[in-house]
């Protein structure tokens, strides 16, 4: 018997740090997937980012069994953990919080690349930049 997609949740958990509570809990809960089972392999898997939050794809079986993909660690996260800060500006037209690189943005650019629409490296640059100075983040070279 072939097996057949039941469903399919996405949510955001930190890496290494996931449990059976929400989101992983009320996302899955209702294809009566095993939740230790996903939450083991989940936090084997992403043990590395150790808390950013880590976007995923589960796509539950009729057999209630899953696969889930690991997509990268959203930009905004990213650039907050390379500026040194807990969260963006307020009112970021005004008042600016910190600021990056361009080479913070190429790394951050590189991690994302897989994930990002864009043609080329240059076109996600300017949408990684484009988030840093809605976040109050000054671009320096």
């Amino acid at each position: 018997m072939a097996r057949e997609q039941v469903g399919q949740a996405k949510f955001q958990v930190p890496g290494g740090q996931a449990t059976p509570a929400p989101p992983v809990g009320t996302s899955l809960g209702r294809f009566g997937v095993n939740l230790g089972q996903f939450v083991q392999q989940f936090n084997d898997k992403t043990r590395e980012f150790n808390g950013m939050p880590i976007p995923v794809v589960v796509t539950v079986y009729n057999d209630r069994t899953f696969e889930f993909i690991c997509k990268s660690p959203p930009a905004a996260a990213l650039l907050k953990k390379a500026a040194g800060l807990a969260k963006g500006s307020g009112t970021p037209n005004t008042k600016k919080v910190g600021k990056v690189s361009k080479g913070q943005i190429d790394d951050i650019c590189n991690q994302k690349m897989a994930d990002l629409n864009a043609r080329d490296l240059e076109h996600a640059r300017r949408m990684i930049e484009g988030t840093a100075r809605s976040m109050g983040l000054e671009v320096t070279e």
